[in-house]
């Protein structure tokens, strides 16, 4: 996307005639035009940027750049072909062809997923009462798949009347989805339909009217609409947010008697709320928003309402207040703050309250008896691990919850449980075949010192009978470590590939997620911003020190944001690593940041900084990954990228890689991958999203082929 500055930035950018053409010799990658552009700020500053040309897709010169990257990326990796097709084959077969999801029930009937054998997409489907009744689909995905090339269904909508489903749709990974309507007795779509919608949906009460969120042009949710079902017309605006680093959405409480209007930025939120049978009522405001007063609302039992919030409560706690009255005045702590404890979720039973924990970056499950307040946690009985709950039913009187327990051993195994009686039954666990034999590999809990003396947690896991801590395993560092999201120990089939050749997977538990509680994010955002970035490297040298692996055979990997913390790792320790994985990464942050018209830039001023003011913007220049880039022996470089990608442009790593390639004095390859024709996510399918992965798992492995043979 071409970046249009506004005048009154006075950010001026005066373009050359002249060109220079880089090197040819396919050592340093395909040929690249340089056009210099001069960025001037209100701070007396200049920032030089010759590939600035490469913002404009709509420019021939750069699609003819990005194909060429694309070729010359094939080029390079054609001597790992057959190992890319091996792997391709090795992961495919991990995948359950067939499967099929726990039913949870709602408004009676009973919800599942399933795909067929070869099938890309899947099929949504319900059985009315009983799972012994006749299978009715409502979505056939791979049916409406045909003839794009992405097909995102990010979420469905069953009216209350069970006749009718509404659903979103992504065609080309932009994230400006098209809402549809399909009657549910006839099969058919209905003639009703929005574009440039975001994610966030709900019914009112009589199944007549939906409400939906509406897209701007940077793709900032900022609009909730009522629709009317086949009466034509204007739909009637409910709520708009006019601040730019809000979003705004909408969604129906957890017993449908509400609908909540909310509006949310990186500190602070604002819920307001509708009588769900009256679509034509006023909105109600919870809580008027205040800086730094984080809330979330839900109902369960028609006559007040439940608060998760930090209110005094940097770590979050639970509490009620009335439906006549919700504001702050009236908020009763029920789940007190903890300030070692961090509150993720939780739900409601008649006689139970389940409350989601994370500490010591491992997550716990705790049951409190709603009558006596007394507690117990879940037992999971591991070292490394992570573990989810989740309602089953909409069933108020139900004594039974879901969990979803996994570690980076254990693949997903969701189990039933009884709140009253602690008995647990293993439902259904990820098949995974390939001949996978868990006991095979080992997983543990390590502790990295950082500069400033913090202990920072990893997860490793190896194969037993191939890992010698001599230094000699090649290894793969993981981490994102930004926006408060947590680098849990998942299971991942696909990592098996690298752990049956030798590889130790190792995920960095860095400041800038919330595995250690909130403050452990507060402390890797902003001005902070670096101690995500030293965490990760302290992370990778311990690996190193202790022989977990070496220099010659550490690897490290991260994607969007944690592809921009590939970027400052490189730039700040290049010697430390083997290779450098960037999955669609954001590099040019002080460009991205002072253009206001993008996506995703005045939402995010509270995590990284807003570059209008002076010491924010020299703290960014300090360690933005695109303008830190010096003269190195860099390690070898695999980035990635899509052209519709609207969360990190194309042109991010476009650029980085130009400038890795004129900045590098060592003889390592840097290449570029760019998906022309998806978003930030990929391909849509199962199996074709695999490819991307067999392709970055033999490139490291071409490059430790004496370790690994």
């Amino acid at each position: 996307m071409h970046r249009s500055f506004p005048l009154f930035f006075l950010f001026l950018l005066i373009v050359s005639g002249c060109r220079q053409e880089a090197a040819t010799d396919t050592a340093v990658g395909p040929p690249v035009a340089k056009k210099v552009a001069h960025a001037f700020d209100e701070f007396g500053s200049e920032r030089v940027d010759p590939f600035y040309w490469l913002n404009d897709p709509t420019d021939p010169e750069v699609i003819q750049h990005l194909e060429q990257e694309n070729a010359y990326c094939e080029q390079q990796l054609a001597h790992t072909q057959a190992l890319q097709d091996e792997i391709y084959d090795e992961l495919v077969a991990r995948i359950e062809q067939k499967y099929e999801s726990l039913p949870t029930k709602e408004n009676g009937y009973w919800y599942y997923v399933r795909y067929e054998e070869g099938d890309e997409y899947p099929y949504y489907c319900r059985k009315k009462e009983s799972m012994d009744a006749p299978e009715e689909v409502l979505l056939d995905v791979n049916e409406m798949a045909k003839g794009h090339k992405v097909y995102r269904l990010f979420q469905y909508f069953v009216s209350p009347d069970n006749q009718t489903v509404a659903f979103l749709v992504d065609t080309s990974g932009d994230r400006r989805n098209t809402l549809y309507f399909k009657d549910l007795e006839s099969g058919e779509l209905l003639p009703d339909q929005v574009s440039d919608c975001s994610y966030s949906g709900a019914w009112s009460a009589d199944s007549k009217h939906f409400f939906y969120s509406l897209n701007d042009k940077t793709v900032r949710s900022y609009r909730v609409m009522r629709h009317s079902l086949g009466a034509g017309g204007q739909d009637k605006e409910m709520y708009i947010e006019p601040d730019s680093t809000f979003s705004a959405f909408v969604f129906s409480s957890w017993d449908d008697r509400y609908l909540f209007f909310g509006s949310g930025s990186t500190t602070s939120s604002e819920f307001w709320f509708l009588d769900a049978s009256k679509p034509d009522g006023v909105l109600k405001v919870v809580q008027p928003r205040q800086k730094g007063l984080e809330y979330q609302v839900n109902s369960y039992t028609g006559n007040e309402f439940h608060i998760y919030n930090n209110h005094e409560a940097q770590n979050f706690k639970i509490s009620t207040t009335p439906v006549r009255s919700p504001g702050l005045a009236n908020w009763t702590d029920l789940v007190p703050h903890n300030p070692d404890v961090l509150i993720n979720d939780f739900t409601v039973r008649e006689k139970f309250l389940v409350v989601q924990e994370r500490s010591q970056a491992l997550d716990k499950i705790r049951v409190i008896n709603r009558q006596s307040g007394e507690s117990y946690y879940v037992d999971f009985g591991e070292e490394v691990y992570t573990a989810g709950m989740y309602d089953p039913t909409d069933e108020f009187g139900s004594d039974s919850i879901r969990y979803n327990y996994q570690s980076l051993t254990t693949p997903q195994s969701s189990f039933g449980y009884n709140l009253a009686t602690r008995e647990r039954k293993l439902l259904k666990q990820q098949k995974v075949g390939g001949g996978f034999d868990g006991s095979l590999y080992e997983t543990k809990r390590l502790w990295a010192t950082a500069q400033d003396g913090t202990q920072v947690p990893l997860s490793i896991v190896y194969h037993k009978e191939l890992f010698k801590q001599d230094g000699s395993n090649p290894c793969l560092l993981y981490s994102y470590g930004s926006y408060g999201a947590s680098s849990m120990p998942y299971f991942r089939s696909d990592v098996v590939s690298l752990l049956d050749r030798g590889f130790v997977y190792a995920i960095a538990h860095i400041r800038g997620g919330q595995e250690m509680g909130r403050q452990w994010y507060e402390d890797g955002k902003l001005m902070k911003k670096k101690n995500t970035f030293t965490d990760f490297i302290d992370c990778g040298q311990y690996l190193v020190d202790k022989q977990y692996t070496s220099t010659d055979g550490l690897f490290a990997m991260g994607g969007s944001a944690g592809g921009m913390l590939m970027g400052a790792v490189t730039n700040m320790r290049p010697d430390l690593f083997k290779g450098i994985i960037a999955r669609v990464p954001w590099m040019d942050v002080i460009s991205d940041m002072r253009n206001p018209d993008l996506p995703l830039t005045t939402l995010e001023y509270e995590e990284w900084g807003n570059p209008y003011e002076k010491e924010a913007y020299d703290y960014m220049l300090s360690w933005s990954p695109y303008d830190n880039v010096k003269q190195a022996d860099f390690p070898a470089i695999l980035a990635t990228g899509g052209l519709n990608d609207t969360q990190v442009l194309y042109h991010n790593p476009a650029k980085w890689v130009q400038k890795i390639r004129e900045n590098n004095t060592g003889t390592e390859p840097v290449l570029f991958k760019c998906n022309m024709g998806a978003g930030h996510a990929g391909e849509s399918g199962r199996f074709a999203r695999q490819k991307e992965t067999a392709m970055v798992y033999a490139f490291m492995l071409g490059q430790v082929g004496e370790l690994v043979d």
